[in-house]
């Protein structure tokens, strides 16, 4: 009786290791899309994608969805291992386990701790900057006039700009709250709304003079733990599901190595990119 509880209690942990590690495959690609901005596009592009993402309604709901799905993915591998390590006979890793196996299926702990670790990093250097940093910046561009040249913030207002300089700022009557909304501060009107430079913050962390060059190291070496991940976790999603059919499993499995190579890879070459080619 004992062993048909731990039975099924595998299978549903296994059940919800598949369904959250394909939603977070569908995040991946969400994520790479937009991201990769930061090669194709300019910093206006970015930033309205920034802002898009964190002030959409729909967008909300699927990122909280996408933090519950990192949660459980994490403590359900956690649990599986724990459990597949305790049920595991003595001496059963001894029997060649590089014949019996592949390398990502048995580190698959590992390489998951490790993109946790890599997760937990990536959020601090930008999530967590974009929402509560008081000194996030806001974008500007540079326009001359009569020979000078004037910052001026971008607005969401199209074709509307606010002068960065705090005095004339100031001359105008306006002034920054909440962040990145300029108040006219007699009526106490909002007068419009900034972008958040994250593609500057991005581009400094990445460009950083002392540990720019290890940052971008370690986030090339971090998709490549990504790839690993992905090459066992994308089919053997399908397995525990139970979409294994002959007829589609060959399909399924091109699909998900070619989704384990391309997506990490293209990751990897926006630090590339910012580090050695963004002038």
């Amino acid at each position: 009786m004992a062993k048909s509880a731990l039975l099924k209690s595998s299978i549903v942990k296994k059940y919800w290791m598949a369904l959250t590690g394909l939603f977070l495959c569908l995040f991946l690609a969400g994520h790479l899309a937009g991201n990769l901005q930061l090669i194709f596009s300019d910093a206006s592009a970015f930033n309205k994608y920034a802002l898009f993402m964190t002030t959409n309604p729909a967008v909300k709901i699927l990122s909280y969805l996408t933090y519950i799905s990192i949660l459980f993915h994490a403590v359900d591998g956690f649990m599986l291992t724990y459990q597949n390590a305790k049920a595991r006979p003595i001496g059963y890793a001894k029997n060649n386990p590089s014949k019996n196996s592949s390398f990502s299926s048995r580190n698959m702990a590992v390489l998951g701790t490790l993109i946790l670790v890599f997760i937990v990093t990536h959020m601090v250097n930008f999530w967590a900057k974009m929402h509560f940093d008081e000194k996030m910046p806001l974008q500007t561009i540079t326009v001359e006039q009569m020979g000078q040249k004037m910052e001026y913030y971008v607005t969401t207002d199209h074709g509307k700009y606010y002068p960065a300089d705090p005095a004339q700022l100031g001359q105008m009557g306006l002034e920054i709250r909440n962040k990145t909304e300029f108040y006219n501060k007699e009526v106490n009107v909002k007068m419009g709304e900034g972008y958040k430079d994250l593609h500057k913050i991005t581009v400094a962390f990445f460009k950083d003079p002392k540990f720019g060059l290890i940052a971008t190291i370690a986030y090339v070496v971090a998709m490549l733990v990504l790839a690993f991940h992905l090459l066992h976790g994308f089919q053997s999603a399908f397995q525990s599901l139970g979409l294994n059919n002959p007829k589609y499993t060959p399909l399924i499995k091109g699909f998900g190595k070619a989704f384990a190579i391309v997506v990490p890879l293209l990751f990897a070459a926006i630090p590339v990119y910012i580090h050695f080619f963004l002038k």
